[in-house]
Parts: structure tokens; sequence; C-alpha cells
């Protein structure tokens, strides 16, 4: 029998949103020794680190800044979703025997861009060659193809995309550390400024700064180690990766990812959709957790704007989802997924702003890159 592998301690930087007296280091610092502590454990009881490798100082950088020697190091750097590949191969290496104790830290100047890297000039890559002469670079025009060709295909419509950022509000009304709590319609969503057709601002991820870390551990370990926080188990697992650049896809009204992870992750939980109870999709942008309803198999093809739009993803609909308020008006770093994990796990162990009734299972895709890569965890209470 398997290991039980469960998430101990869990926790973001003290703010999030506009910190420009904060570095990307500093961020990954302050996260790591908050998880720490609501873990109840020491540094020198850390063993294994996580970090993305890019864009950042990196898990080496990280582990020398706090002091820690680790004999497990992972810097999977593949996007927004990285984080929800350092817990499953966390995972691994600690049934494996490679690991005892990993820390999984983020943390990302996205606004102030204070020690963070310098954007990438991509003038000699495949994007030069392939979109950036029509006019595409960066996720607000590159994320727009896909989207409109979900549109197209499924028949879901632009207003019914707008009720996922709609849904949202209803979430991040409740959450007080939220960067926008006002609530909104589909007309105020309608009528933002638009950025690239189409996207209008308010179907936009937030550009923030903030932090989150994870201590993974084994059930045996924590139960002899660790505080009285409710354990989260990592039930279930998968990753997945097709391409680069979107101009690529080889459906552009589909993410063969997000099928084929979230898969995995069912098989070896043991579940299928149905036996979900709470929700966290990456929404960089507002169609995506559309794209990941169907993808995963929540609904039927071309039935996900309608699910959102009737309310089922809202406060005290069916299947709550993105009840932070997600990437669009919780937090958004520029990479959103250990934000998503956060709150997964505040959910399962009912410690959650808006707390959601009787949560037991929780489900979490990770969207990175444009549709590049994805991971998916299954998270169990206790």
């Amino acid at each position: 029998m398997s290991t039980d592998v469960v998430i101990l301690g869990a926790a973001e930087t003290e703010e999030l949103g506009k910190l420009p007296h904060l570095s990307t280091m500093e961020l990954h610092l302050q996260s790591a020794r908050r998880a720490l502590a609501d873990a109840g454990l020491r540094l020198d009881q850390v063993d294994g680190i996580a970090s993305v490798s890019t864009g950042g100082p990196g898990p080496v950088a990280v582990a020398h800044a706090l002091g820690i020697t680790p004999t497990y190091v992972d810097g999977t750097s593949v996007g927004g979703s990285s984080f929800l590949f350092h817990v499953r191969h966390a995972v691994a290496a600690i049934r494996a025997g490679h690991a005892e104790v990993v820390l999984i830290t983020h943390g990302e100047s996205g606004r102030s861009r204070v020690g963070a890297a310098p954007w990438a000039r991509p003038v000699d890559s495949a994007m030069a060659q392939f979109e950036m002469p029509y006019g595409v670079l960066g996720p607000p025009t590159t994320f727009t193809v896909p989207a409109l060709r979900f549109l197209h295909e499924t028949g879901n419509t632009i207003e019914q995309m707008a009720e996922v950022a709609v849904a949202q509000r209803r979430w991040s009304s409740r959450n007080t550390r939220a960067m926008y709590r006002d609530e909104l319609t589909v007309d105020d969503v309608l009528s933002a400024r638009q950025v690239a057709w189409p996207f209008t601002l308010l179907m936009c991820c937030l550009v923030t700064d903030g932090g989150g870390a994870l201590v993974v551990t084994s059930r045996e370990f924590a139960e002899a180690h660790g505080s009285d926080q409710p354990l989260v188990q990592v039930t279930g697992t998968g990753e997945a990766a097709t391409t680069p650049l979107v101009s690529q896809m080889e459906d552009m009204s589909r993410c063969r990812q997000f099928e084929l992870s979230s898969q995995a992750a069912f098989r070896e939980a043991g579940m299928g959709p149905s036996d979900i109870d709470h929700l966290m999709i990456y929404d960089a942008f507002a169609h995506v957790p559309l794209f990941g309803l169907e993808d995963m198999g929540f609904v039927g093809r071309g039935e996900s704007g309608a699910f959102v739009a009737e309310g089922h993803t809202s406060p005290g609909g069916s299947l709550p989802m993105n009840t932070n308020g997600g990437g669009l008006s919780y937090t958004h770093t520029g990479m959103y997924g250990m934000f998503a994990i956060q709150e997964s796990v505040r959910q399962l162990r009912g410690q959650a702003e808006a707390q959601v009734d009787d949560v037991e299972t929780s489900l979490v895709l990770g969207n990175g890159g444009m549709f590049m890569s994805a991971a998916t965890l299954v998270l169990t209470r206790g």
C-alpha cells in the first residue's frame, strides 16, 4: 500500500496586491516561513525544496537564503501550473524515500517588478517565427485565438464567458483579501475597456505581487511532528504537456492536457467528476474555466457557459468554483497555480473566508503558458 502524502502547511504572504517594499526573494522567504509555522515545523526538518527555476531566484537560492541544505531539489518550470507539478513530484519523492519534508515556494513581484527578471525578448524562437509576425505576443493577444475558436465550435457565447467574471466576483465579494470585491453584471464586463477581442479588461487576470508556500510530507511524519492543523491528503495527481505555442495546437477549441492530467488524477484517486465537491480552475482569462469544465468532463461539450450562467459555480451552486475570486478578482502574480492550491487547502480545512459547507474533496486544475502544460490535483480532507 502506498504511503499517504499530505499537505501539512500552507500559507500566502501576509499581504497580496501592490507590494513595492518586498522583492521577489522576500516574497518567497516570507511565504516559506509562514507555511512552516502553519505546519509546526522547523527549517532544519526540511530536506526537500521546490520552486520555479526561471524568472525568479530558483530553488537553490531560496534554500540557501533560508539556511536549508536540501537533498531533494525540484526546479520544474512550466508556467503557472508548475506548483501543481511540484506537489505531484513531491508525492513521488516522499514515497520513494528521496525526501521526508518538501517545501514548495512561490514569490513573484508581478506588478512592482522588484527583484524580478527582465521580460524576455523572444527574438530567436519559434514564437518569433510563427506568431509575432502576426501581431501576437503575450497572453492577452495569444489567448484570443483559442477563445474565439472555442466559442465558435461549442456554441458558448461571449455573454456566457462574461458570466465567469461575474460568478467569481460573487465569491471575491466575500473575501477580504481579494483585490477586487465589488460585484459585477454581465453588462459591466462587456462594457469594460477592450483589451483584445473578445477580451475586455474584466475578462483578464489581475497583475499583482505576492507569494505562497506549501509543506508536503507523509501522514506518518505529519502526525508525529506537525501542528494540529487539519491534514489535506494528496489523493490523485496528473500532469501533461502538448505544445509551447498556441499556433501549434492540434485543436484550438480543446485543451488536451486538461483532459489527460485530470484523467490521470481521477484514476489515481479512484474518483470521477461527480465525486468533487469544490473546484479550482486556473483562470488567467475568463475562457479557461469553460475549457476546464468541458475538457475534464464536469459538463458536456458546449454546456459550460450555460452551467456558469445558471449559477452552478456561484455561492449556493452545485459545484462551487474559484471560491477565492480566482485570478480575475483575488490575485494573479503571473503564475497563479500556488494560489489555487492554497484556496483548496483552506476549503478542505474549513478555514476559507468564503467557506463552502461540507467540502470533502477538491480538485485543482493548473494551466501553464498559453495551453502549454497542465497538472491536476485531487485533494481530500483528513
